[in-house]
């Protein structure tokens, strides 16, 4: 079944590139109103202060709070990270069978070493949006210790989105190498 993602490839990236399209016009034309001009916890990707997540909370009040709660993390935040990350091992997966010594591996071992290098990525976006869903959702539990959590939680779902990126080019230039 993996393996069959390779060949809708191209499918999943429109797919995922127009819900992309989707939450950043959410972002910029409606929570950034909702916060008073301040970026949503999960654009920033060096993450952020304690204060400065306070900040991001307090500006949105209850209303807000709930708006983004609901439009975000309960929607578009459900789905994302999942599409995301089939639509990267996919890629993996396409990419890499352009190279001799990957398509000489087992299928099992192919999607294995695909669905691995995704994982990481997609448990750590769960689980940021868990974190600050909780904070959304009870602001009583955004102190300073849960706020450095979800800061942390964001910079390592980015690091580790790299990873399956990197492999990505890397098996891109190494096919085009390749056939030169």
């Amino acid at each position: 079944m993996m393996l069959r993602l390779s060949r809708h490839a191209a499918a999943l990236c429109f797919v995922c590139a127009a819900v992309f399209v989707a939450m950043t016009a959410m972002e910029f034309l409606y929570f950034r109103q909702l916060s008073g001009g301040l970026p949503s916890l999960d654009l920033r990707f060096a993450g952020f202060t304690p204060d400065e997540g306070m900040a991001w909370l307090t500006a949105l009040g209850r209303r807000g709070s709930e708006i983004i709660l609901v439009w975000h993390y309960l929607t578009f935040d459900l789905l994302f990270p999942a599409l995301l990350s089939l639509t990267l091992v996919g890629l993996i997966l396409a990419a890499g069978r352009r190279l001799k010594n990957f398509r000489a591996l087992s299928a099992k071992l192919q999607s294995l070493f695909a669905l691995v290098l995704v994982l990481l990525y997609t448990l750590a976006d769960y689980a940021q949006n868990i974190a600050v869903a909780r904070m959304l959702s009870d602001f009583l539990s955004a102190n300073p210790d849960s706020l450095s959590f979800a800061s942390a939680l964001i910079v390592t779902k980015f690091a580790l989105l790299a990873i399956p990126v990197t492999v990505i080019a890397v098996f891109r230039l190494a096919a085009q190498k390749q056939r030169a």
